[in-house]
């Protein structure tokens, strides 16, 4: 299984884009074949489609809050408030992979992180090297 973390500003998350397992049932029912449905002939990421391989799909997200300044690429923080996996991709460490992905962007970018998700908080928790992105005034906030 493939997977990717990226940042989607315009949506104040990072998503992980994965490829669901062959025999993943779908979120919702679908009528095969209709227009549009996995299943559906020619459909990308069907079953079925040209090369058997199904195109990757937000497989979870971790929402922040932007400082101000931050924004104008001139800020210092960014809180993370909610982090969420689809079921289907349960058990796979994707959430795990979200997070470090999120984290060392945070880093690159030079940014604080303030870890009000207790999904974020509790994995920097057990990554004690995450943890100077914290700052060392709020570790006791956070639990760290």
């Amino acid at each position: 299984m493939e997977a990717h973390v990226t940042d989607r500003p315009e949506r104040s998350r990072y998503e992980i884009l994965a490829t669901a397992e062959e025999d993943a049932a779908p979120a919702t029912p679908a009528t095969p074949g209709a227009p549009g449905v996995p299943g559906a002939p020619g459909v990308p990421g069907a079953p079925g489609a040209p090369g058997g391989r199904r195109s990757p799909e937000t497989a979870g997200f971790a929402e922040y809050f932007l400082s101000p300044a931050a924004r104008e690429g001139e800020g210092t923080e960014i809180a993370f408030i909610h982090t969420e996996t689809d079921p289907r991709f349960a058990g796979r460490g994707l959430g795990g992979l979200l997070a470090r992905g999120a984290l060392d962007d945070a880093r690159a970018r030079g940014l604080s992180v303030l870890p009000y998700c207790p999904f974020i908080r509790a994995w920097i928790g057990r990554h004690p090297e995450y943890a100077d992105l914290v700052p060392a005034s709020r570790h006791a906030e956070f639990g760290l």
